[in-house]
């Protein structure tokens, strides 16, 4: 019996698949002798070789020498255009001159202050403005110690212990809900939906409202595949929480870049509290949450507010100076919108070039998701018959060719990228996926895998 019941063509696709993906990575491998070597080096003192799981791929990543502009340099002497972003948060390119000087401004200040410095007030003050529910901000390291505090907030403030989350989504290392993430998940109480079923969420609230504290999700799940929320579903999100006393969070630390005052101000949608992360600090490290006067209050002592937030870099020198800086002048409605119409454009194009092969571009405004299935994707799930090895190739035909994204299919773009490099991408798209068909790869894989 052929592999999966499926006979001789399935099997035969499966052979070429694997060696496509070997024959990939040899010649990578083959190219790049000092990026190996230091793997190698790196893997003896550092699990996996590095300490940020989503940048590792197979055989070994390449190791930056100097990155400029929109470009990353190996050190093996290759360039690459870097359309990664360091997912969302490369909004402003490698060594923007503004954020260069705000770098050398504070550090002539000084920065391991252990006291509160002028910048921490006007950087929250930028950001109050911005975002339609934010009156009050805590700033945090990361996005992900954003939403455990704005869970736990939640949690105080109503009474209730369980949280209303979405299968497949990514808040942050401790807060995963996909595959594997059980082991380093929060210990809070869960109550597990799907994204885009409103009716799986009314079940929920039918059965465990009164214990309901809060619904945390993003308005695009980033990580989860670059699937956008539809507005029915967010819209009914929001009316289920008013009915039953439940606070909605918005998980911005990447959607916020969709407009001046994020994904809540081009949905029209207000949450209870918002998240924040990634570029909003410039490039440094940076979290932030916030929402209602009455909600943050339990934060201050004056009015009676019993909470304390504690962590030695909350208000570090670096963040609340060049934080400030990057969204005062950097990050202004016109760049934001105008980045937006260009990410709009590049999936548009991407999918028309990609449907004749069976893929497709998902996403929303400048972050965008490349699968390897014509079957509508409304939720994780929707992508869990995906043949991984086609986004592989995918990901190292691009990268022979001048172009990083993640290994995933995710792209985020940044304000450095130029329409001639976006022009150059989709040539570059254009020539994998050719190549791929040429093969009989890439429609073979296609039209003989499992349903």
């Amino acid at each position: 019996m052929s592999d999966h019941g499926l006979g001789p063509r399935y099997s035969e696709t499966v052979s070429i698949l694997d060696q496509a993906v070997a024959d990939a990575h040899g010649a990578y491998a083959a190219a790049r002798p000092r990026s190996a070597a230091q793997a190698e080096a790196a893997a003896r003192v550092l699990p996996a070789g590095s300490t940020r799981s989503v940048l590792d791929f197979d055989p070994f990543p390449f190791r930056v020498a100097k990155a400029e502009g929109s470009l990353l340099h190996d050190v093996d002497g290759f360039t690459y255009v870097d359309l990664l972003g360091d997912y969302t948060a490369g909004l402003f390119g490698h060594n923007p001159p503004e954020i260069a000087s705000a770098v050398q401004a504070v550090l002539d200040r000084g920065w391991s202050l252990g006291a509160i410095g002028d910048n921490e007030h006007r950087l929250a003050e930028l950001l109050c403005a911005r975002f339609p529910s934010i009156e009050q901000i805590r700033f945090t390291n990361s996005g992900t110690e954003a939403n455990l505090m704005a869970v736990s907030l939640a949690r105080h403030g109503t009474g209730r212990t369980k949280v209303l989350v979405f299968d497949g989504a990514y808040h942050g290392g401790l807060l995963y809900f996909g595959p594997h993430g059980a082991p380093l998940r929060a210990p809070y109480e869960y109550v597990v939906c799907t994204y885009n079923d409103l009716g799986s969420v009314a079940s929920a609230f039918d059965t465990e409202g009164s214990d309901i504290a809060c619904v945390l999700i993003e308005p695009m799940m980033g990580a989860g595949g670059g699937i956008r929320g539809d507005l029915e579903f967010l819209t009914g999100l929001r009316r289920l929480c008013d009915a039953n006393d439940t606070l909605l969070i918005f998980d911005e630390v990447m959607t916020s870049r969709m407009s001046i005052g994020g994904a809540q101000l081009r949905l029209g949608i207000t949450p209870d509290l918002t998240t924040l992360g990634k570029y909003l600090g410039g490039g440094m490290t940076f979290g932030a949450f916030g929402g209602s006067a009455d909600l943050m209050g339990a934060f201050d002592p004056a009015r009676r507010g019993s909470l304390t937030h504690g962590g030695t870099f909350n208000n570090n020198a670096l963040t609340m100076g060049v934080g400030a800086v990057a969204v005062a002048d950097l990050v202004t409605e016109s760049a934001l919108d105008r980045l937006y119409e260009r990410g709009e454009a590049l999936r548009n194009r991407l999918s028309e070039r990609g449907s004749r092969y069976g893929l497709q571009a998902t996403g929303w405004g400048s972050i965008l998701g490349i699968h390897a299935t014509d079957r509508e994707i409304s939720t994780p799930a929707d992508l869990g018959s995906v043949d991984q090895r086609i986004g592989e190739l995918l990901f190292h035909g691009l990268l022979t060719r001048g172009f990083y994204t993640a290994r995933r299919g995710f792209i985020a773009l940044s304000l450095a990228v130029t329409d001639e490099q976006l022009d150059g991408f989709l040539a570059a798209f254009d020539g994998v996926v050719h190549e791929l068909s040429e093969r009989s790869i890439l429609r073979e894989s296609l039209t003989n895998l499992p349903p």
